[in-house]
């Protein structure tokens, strides 16, 4: 049966990702928004369904993203999701060609991500220093996430049945909707057991909630709200670097390598289903041996 419609085609599609290939709601969100962009696009200049889509629609599409001032990394993204969405109309026999066969992606350049130094970890860390609740919350929210290398949807959506203090460990849902184990440092649920008993409660107010940490509505974070936190923290501390929510995580996998922990071992804590996704903070850490050689040897 052919589509005779993108909608038709986008609502299988969709489907198809959330239940055959598993893929959590953010990245379905995200191929979604991808994918209406394009379809807009391609209403736009006369292709009004699947089939009237041509290779020519498509290298169009992407020269007005290039115009538009989107980066490399954001068109390799859109390229990702129009392969995997022509690919399933075709393999489903509703297209008898795939106009995004064949097209290249992008050429990325391998850029380092932004990493803290320790000093700058712990500079950060140590920034919340009032007693009030959101000062509590935020110091452990900053904690949690360098020591267990969480994403930030990971660390907002953390339940309080996640959280097992006894035994020294978060469980928690990644990407894929693939739960896993990580442990917590002794001074990461130092600061977190202080928050919970002195901090949650007031955010609480003797209102409901399962998130581990409140907003002043005693709800869970957003992304954009964590964002602005950790931007604050991260210039009251002093810290001149581009500072994201990432970045912890960033810093949490780099400083675990320079220490000598098995790369293996880092991508099993950090959620990465292809070690290849690990293997970047090989280059950072091979970038810091450096350094220290070129500061420290005495023929330099």
């Amino acid at each position: 049966m052919v589509k005779d419609t993108f909608d038709s085609l986008l609502d299988d599609f969709t489907d198809y990702i959330r239940v055959e290939k598993g893929l959590a709601h953010n990245s379905i969100v995200a191929y979604s928004a991808d994918l209406l962009r394009h379809i807009e696009f391609c209403s736009s200049v006369g292709a009004h369904t699947p089939r009237e889509v041509t290779r020519e629609h498509i290298l169009a599409f992407f020269t007005y993203l290039k115009d538009q001032g989107l980066g490399v990394r954001s068109r390799a993204r859109f390229l990702a999701a129009l392969r995997g969405f022509y690919a399933f109309a075709l393999e489903e026999s509703w297209l008898k060609d795939n106009p995004a066969a064949g097209i290249e992606t992008p050429k990325l350049l391998q850029t380092l991500p932004h990493i803290l130094s320790l000093n700058e970890v712990e500079a950060l860390l140590q920034v919340c220093t009032k007693n009030d609740a959101l000062s509590l919350r935020d110091r452990a929210m900053l904690e949690v996430l360098y020591a267990c290398g969480l994403r930030v949807s990971e660390l907002i959506s953390l339940q309080l049945e996640d959280y097992h203090p006894a035994s020294a460990y978060i469980r928690t849902v990644g990407k894929g909707d693939k739960q896993r184990i990580v442990p917590v440092g002794e001074e990461a649920i130092e600061v977190l057991q202080h928050y919970l008993e002195h901090g949650r409660p007031l955010l609480l107010r003797e209102r409901r909630s399962n998130y581990v940490f409140l907003n002043r509505s005693a709800q869970g974070l957003t992304r954009q709200g964590f964002w602005k936190i950790i931007k604050r923290r991260a210039a009251e501390a002093g810290i001149r670097k581009n500072v994201t929510p990432h970045t912890l995580r960033h810093a949490f996998a780099t400083h675990l390598l320079e220490n000598g922990a098995d790369l293996r071992v880092v991508q099993v804590l950090l959620g990465h289903v292809d070690i290849s996704t690990t293997q970047i903070y090989t280059h950072v850490t091979r970038a810091h041996l450096k350094q220290v050689h070129e500061r420290f040897h005495p023929r330099n």
